[in-house]
């Protein structure tokens, strides 16, 4: 077997590899071995941006298949073997007028979802939770405000599957609630983000911000740090576990008294993930 063919079945078993070990993973709420597509949504906002996205993948497919059939029409109508006197017209109103309205107007037609899209997102409904998530180099911490006032520490727990996204300390919040979540930064500048639930926004020192989300199913679903923050960027993910409104009471009521005496782990009493 000659070196391209010890490439090839390098390569095969590598995939054979990811396709059946990766099966483990093909859970909702994380990445998913050879995925190309966006993550199933868990969300009223990821739905619409899935259906977004969508949208916009038929309107720019179709514009360049036009585009492109324009193109083979003028190599095979307009060249000099097939034309050879051409054509002296320099202008054609209503050519002109076309071509200026119609991206005009498609530009209009993406621009009402568009907006809409960002009006759902920005704008935070009536919240029935609110959570505290604080960017530190490299880890997050959450507070709950309404719930006891307590707050803990999730650092990235290198037992724990999925690899480079299990937490030791879970984000819990009930299934179908609107959560509001305020987002700031403890040092330098990160980024909360979830997949899921179409949630993205920056952590920033000395600011808060705030997004929202409201699960539509129970599990666990998974994010990281989207904003380049350190050596450690890498190994700051974010774990949130959706669950029905009773176990919420019961994990509340665990975890005032777990985390109530500064019980949560810290980055100093904790492995570093790089260690």
């Amino acid at each position: 077997m000659g070196r391209m063919g010890r490439q090839l079945l390098g390569l095969a078993v590598a995939g054979l590899t990811l396709a059946t070990g990766g099966a483990a993973f093909a859970e909702l709420g994380q990445p998913k071995p050879w995925e190309w597509t966006l993550q199933e949504s868990a969300s009223p906002v990821m739905d619409n941006i899935v259906w977004f996205h969508n949208f916009l993948f038929v309107l720019i497919t179709l514009i360049t298949l036009f585009v492109l059939a324009l193109l083979v029409v003028v190599v095979v109508k307009f060249n000099a073997r097939a034309n050879p006197v051409p054509s002296r017209t320099t202008h054609n109103t209503l050519i002109e007028v076309a071509w200026t309205l119609v991206p005009v107007l498609i530009l209009v037609g993406i621009s009402v979802p568009s907006f809409r899209l960002l009006f759902l997102e920005l704008d935070v409904p009536k919240a029935d939770i609110t959570i505290k998530a604080t960017g530190k180099q490299w880890y997050w911490s959450y507070a709950y405000p309404d719930n006891g006032k307590f707050e803990f520490d999730s650092l990235m727990a290198q037992d724990k599957q999925p690899r480079l996204l299990g937490v030791d300390n879970e984000m819990v919040v009930p299934v179908n609630k609107v959560i509001r979540v305020q987002v700031t930064g403890a040092d330098v500048i990160h980024a909360f983000a979830l997949p899921a639930f179409g949630v993205k926004i920056d952590a920033i020192p000395g600011r808060l911000n705030e997004t929202w989300f409201k699960a539509s199913k129970t599990g666990m679903f998974y994010g990281q740090c989207s904003e380049l923050c350190g050596k450690d960027h890498a190994f700051m993910p974010i774990a949130i576990r959706v669950v029905e409104d009773q176990e919420f009471a019961s994990w509340v009521e665990t975890a005032k008294k777990k985390y109530a005496s500064g019980g949560a782990s810290t980055y100093a009493s904790a492995a570093g993930p790089t260690q």
